[in-house]
């Protein structure tokens, strides 16, 4: 109905469905669309819900409770007015009611109540639903007495004719502040509801075009990548003064503005339709004509009324949806075959199907500014930092525990790479791209074999002396531009390979390495637990979780980790520094540029190098753990702490406690 009719919004009364029943509404929900669902409080029966374009911007009202009749209350803001004299935000509230049927002595109280609440609270306002009365017959008492509850407080109701089989209109559209035209009362197959669908137009405020179908952007096309190329200067000139240059920022900064200024020259910005994709992929051919057979039936059936008509339409009906259930089943089931040694898609699939489709988009411009974000995520490292001073006052940053490794194990210089490396980097990483980047990470990959030889003097360069309303929901994650990450996985693979050379990385570490997970980790942990209590006995777990781990680093203490623990001396430690000092970040919300703020400590979480590093941060923690005789396992800044005893010998747990004890030291160390 949604699809075949164009609509908006959609609302449902009697859903059946329970507080966690998502499926149904889920299958019911097309791309791009959300709901919310207000169940029936307790039995069966019941139950309303909104289906609504993601255009809009909806926030459910709380606090609508009566006894004679289920309600969900919307807050709608539509789209930007195009009138350019009035920039404020078109809303309306959409009310959605279902009154069961019978006799309620307390409804007419409650819904006058309920309505004049609601008119008075906003200037545009919207009512439909079930309501069950009788509104079509000037005899009926509780009818009369409805129609007058809405004279009183201005409320016009908008149906006329039956919305029921029995030739009664129960389903209502009352508005108050809102035009209403274009009611159409359409009756379905009697396979489907015994009432009526209405449908109307609202005329609320003239909108620009839907965000949905255009966006501000580039258009990209196969021609696109010659153009760019064509307008490249000579790269060899361009390579001459990289060379030369002491200043690898200058030069990557001369290099990003010139792939800027192409793009803009074969690529402008501009309004562009954005293709919408299929919003049901699995119809077919075979589903599609069963669909048209049984539209040609109802046509016939409404022209004529005639029941040989009304049978075929409902025989078709029920083929066509038999058809297209077991379409969606097949195409379901092909993707999860397809994607069956892939995770990730698979728990995002069962998600979609099982989990609430209601919309969690928040206007963030409502609430916060670029600049109290970066307020925010400055100002809660800081106290997170204060907070352990404050536990541990007479705790100074201690640098005296040093590994010594012999020259064969320390790490100095980077090896540079050739062009058949940085090429097969670029072409296996993921084409995310970033607002510092000049252009598309994709554009980049298609015109890389131009522009190989000045990025590769980047990534070879030897340069010398070298962080929905409350903000507490937000994390920082850094969006860092495409050639920032190609550079960091070479430096990343040269050092892990480095720290598996020499059997540096913590053995129970399941975070950031190849063939470890989360799996791996619960394993290990529930094996010894089972173990244990096959033994007789009786295990003491205890979970660790730092606060805003990769965000709370200490940059010297980082460093003296990663040369005195981990082997990293000369121009590699220098490289180190030059990575961790000086680095800066702001936040862009809504096309707003925050300040930019220094950052003092942790590493960017989002970054390719930053979980290694956090590991050999994290490198003393196995130390102390094993010294206390305690089994442990790590998955990132998760840690898992658990000793076994006999029944008798519950003394053993103090070597816990000690082991805690002395980790909490190590937060300032």
């Amino acid at each position: 109905m949604i699809t075949d009719h164009n609509l908006d919004a959609l609302c449902l009364t009697e859903t059946w469905l329970k507080p966690d029943d998502y499926i149904i509404l889920n299958e019911s929900t097309p791309q791009d669309y959300c709901y919310k669902h207000e169940p029936h409080p307790k039995g069966k029966g019941g139950g309303v819900a909104s289906i609504y374009n993601n255009v809009f911007r909806i926030s459910q009202r709380a606090g609508f409770k009566y006894n004679s009749f289920e309600v969900l209350v919307l807050n709608i803001t539509l789209s930007r007015e195009t009138n350019v004299n009035d920039k404020s935000p078109v809303m309306f509230v959409l009310a959605t009611v279902y009154r069961p049927p019978g006799h309620h002595t307390d409804f007419i109280k409650e819904f006058a109540d309920f309505t004049s609440e609601l008119v008075l609270a906003a200037d545009k306002v919207l009512i439909v639903g079930d309501f069950n009365i009788y509104v079509d017959n000037e005899k009926d008492a509780l009818g009369s007495a409805f129609i007058d509850i809405l004279n009183s407080i201005g409320v016009t109701q908008h149906v006329s004719g039956p919305t029921h089989c029995r030739n009664h209109t129960l389903d209502l559209i009352l508005s108050h502040g809102i035009d209403v035209d274009g009611v159409e009362i359409m009756q379905p197959s009697d396979d489907i509801s015994d009432h009526y669908l209405v449908l109307s137009k609202l005329h609320i405020a003239k909108t620009v075009n839907s965000t949905s179908c255009y966006k501000y952007g580039r258009t990209i096309t196969s021609t696109t990548k010659d153009c760019f190329v064509s307008n490249l200067p000579d790269v060899s000139q361009f390579l001459s003064i990289s060379k030369t240059s002491e200043q690898l920022d200058d030069v990557t900064e001369t290099m990003d503005s010139l792939f800027s200024s192409i793009l803009n020259t074969v690529a402008p910005l501009h309004f562009r339709k954005v293709k919408e994709n299929s919003l049901t992929p699995w119809c077919n051919e075979h589903t599609r004509t069963l669909k048209r057979a049984a539209r040609k039936m109802e046509r016939s059936w409404r022209k004529t009324k005639l029941e040989v008509f009304c049978i075929a339409w409902r025989e078709s009906n029920l083929s066509y949806r038999k058809a297209l259930k077991t379409a969606k089943s097949d195409y379901l089931s092909s993707l999860l075959e397809e994607n069956k040694h892939n995770p990730r898609y698979l728990f995002n699939t069962v998600a979609k199907l099982t989990k609430n489709k209601a919309s969690t988009s928040v206007d963030i411009s409502q609430h916060h500014s670029s600049n109290d974000f970066m307020n925010y995520f400055t100002s809660k490292v800081d106290t997170i930092r204060d907070k352990i001073v404050t536990m541990q006052p007479s705790a100074t940053v201690s640098h005296q525990t040093v590994h010594y490794r012999s020259p064969e194990e320390q790490f100095h210089p980077f090896s540079t790479i050739g062009e058949e490396e940085l090429y097969k980097l670029v072409k296996s990483s993921k084409p995310t791209t970033c607002m510092l980047d000049p252009i598309p990470s994709k554009l980049l990959k298609e015109v890389l074999p131009e522009v190989i030889d000045p990025r590769l003097t980047i990534i070879n360069h030897q340069k010398p002396q070298l962080d929905p309303k409350e903000l507490v929901n937000y994390r920082l994650i850094s969006n860092l531009p495409f050639l920032s990450k190609i550079l960091e996985k070479v430096v990343s693979s040269q050092l892990y390979s480095f720290l598996e050379k020499n059997g540096i990385c913590e053995d129970f570490q399941s975070g950031f390495r190849p063939y470890h997970s989360t799996e791996t980790a619960l394993l290990r942990v529930t094996n010894d637990l089972l173990l244990s209590s096959d033994r007789g006995c009786i295990s003491l777990l205890v979970l660790l979780d730092l606060s805003a781990a990769f965000n709370t680093i200490d940059h010297t203490i980082l460093l003296h980790r990663l040369e005195h623990f981990v082997g990293i001396n000369g121009s590699a430690l220098a490289w180190f520094k030059s990575y961790v000092y000086d680095r800066h970040q702001f936040v862009a919300v809504n096309d707003e540029v925050s300040y930019r703020s220094q950052v003092q400590y942790g590493v960017p979480q989002g970054s390719v190098l930053a979980p290694l590093l956090f590991t050999l941060y994290m490198l003393p923690l196995g130390d102390i753990i094993r010294k206390h005789s305690v089994s442990f396992h790590c998955y990132a800044d998760d840690t898992q702490l658990y000793i076994s005893s006999w029944p008798g010998e519950t003394y053993q747990f103090e070597k816990l406690t000690e082991c805690i004890v002395e980790i909490k030291k190590l937060d300032d160390k």
